[in-house]
């Protein structure tokens, strides 16, 4: 889940999803924020811009920056510098993990061609088998934590085809890796973005020892993605600390084995990752259609926190069309469909859906899956 990671992490939130790279999303990861561009009026944002302070930009040498982060994880942690120490012996610094995360960012791809990775008569029917075999459990989430069990279901769907894939790297590998090589382009323009990358994988890579201590895992034998988001809702360390639950009641948060721990948790995250904003409303409505009127622009708001009372909206020509309660807020989302424009009013509980990956088109993708693997009609793409 997330705080922030990459390619297929949640921007500020949780995961890096380990979806192999036929049907990753295509936004921005999930950690410590890789911000997408300012959206315009012509091009509304993929992943919304999520501002963080800057961090000084700071050259060490591998030596003292690793000496330092065993003196730091031991006092932050309490841990055993020795042990630190051993655990990052074993550690490799990996060339593909490298690679994953400097590849160029693909085009992004309209509503159109994205959703169809996504929602799939395979996925659907899977997310349904899935939710059939496990009804029990998920329905017993959905009751303590009012995240509906397709939600849940559509997330591990979108995230790891439904445990089927949760990546390929050792956890430590990829963390040691960006943690201390994360990959640098060379342009002055990216270079404290690339800096406060470094340091969030650092940060997550002290988490890991810590995770292994409270969890009593062998950080060394750890498998997930090349980010280092690990188990079917593909957390990383620092969100498997903070969110993770025990569901099943065994005094341990096993996101790797227990899918009772897995749904608790994954439901405990979207009801209180969020901060001031909040999370998952229980009940609530996800989105809306809208039209724009004639005459007035486009609007495109820089994030998808839901500000925008329907009075703000509708001064700037958008309406919804269908049934919303007339104190409702939400933020304004624009598809490019296969017929056309999109307009959807973007409620709390849409927003909560991005706080596991920040982008729009993810969290749309989410919602729908879920309301196909539940039985009801979705709008064409």
């Amino acid at each position: 889940m997330i705080r922030r990671a990459l390619v297929c992490l949640i921007t500020f939130g949780l995961v890096a999803c380990a979806t192999p790279p036929k049907t990753p999303p295509t936004a921005a990861p999930a950690a410590s924020g890789a911000q997408s561009p300012q959206p315009n009026a012509a091009t509304p944002a993929e992943g919304s811009v999520e501002r963080v302070a800057d961090v000084p930009i700071v050259v060490e040498d591998f030596a003292t920056a690793r000496a330092n982060f065993v003196r730091d994880t031991a006092a932050r942690y309490g841990i055993d510098p020795k042990y630190i120490d051993s655990v990052l012996s074993q550690a490799v610094f990996r060339d593909d993990v490298i690679a994953l995360m400097s590849r160029p960012a693909e085009r992004v791809k309209p509503w159109s061609e994205y959703r169809p990775n996504f929602i799939t008569a395979s996925r659907i029917s899977g997310g349904q088998a899935f939710l059939a075999k496990h009804r029990d459990a998920l329905t017993r989430e959905e009751q303590a934590y009012g995240v509906p069990a397709e939600i849940i279901v559509a997330i591990i769907g979108v995230e790891t085809s439904y445990g089927g894939y949760t990546g390929k790297h050792r956890v430590l590998d990829a963390l040691y890796t960006l943690a201390f090589r994360y990959p640098r382009s060379g342009n002055p323009a990216r270079a404290a973005y690339e800096q406060r990358r470094e340091q969030f994988f650092r940060d997550e890579l002290a988490q890991l020892f810590a995770l292994g201590r409270e969890e009593k895992l062998d950080i060394t034998t750890l498998i997930g993605s090349y980010a280092g988001a690990m188990g079917m809702g593909q957390f990383m360390p620092s969100s498997y600390r903070e969110f993770a639950v025990d569901g099943d009641g065994d005094g341990r948060r096993d996101l790797f084995n227990s899918v009772d721990d897995v749904f608790a948790s994954v439901a405990n995250y979207f009801r209180k990752k969020g901060g001031e904003r909040g999370g998952w409303v229980p009940g609530g409505p996800v989105v809306a259609r809208a039209e724009l009127q004639s005459g007035y622009p486009e609007f495109n708001p820089d994030t998808w926190t839901p500000d925008y009372t329907l009075a703000d909206l509708a001064q700037r020509g958008y309406r919804p069309i269908e049934p919303v309660a007339p104190d409702a807020t939400a933020t304004l989302v624009s598809l490019e469909g296969s017929a056309g424009k999109q307009y959807w009013l973007g409620f709390q509980n849409y927003y909560a859906i991005t706080r596991y990956n920040n982008s729009k088109m993810y969290a749309m993708a989410v919602y729908q899956l879920s309301q196909a693997i539940a039985g009801r009609e979705i709008p064409p793409a």
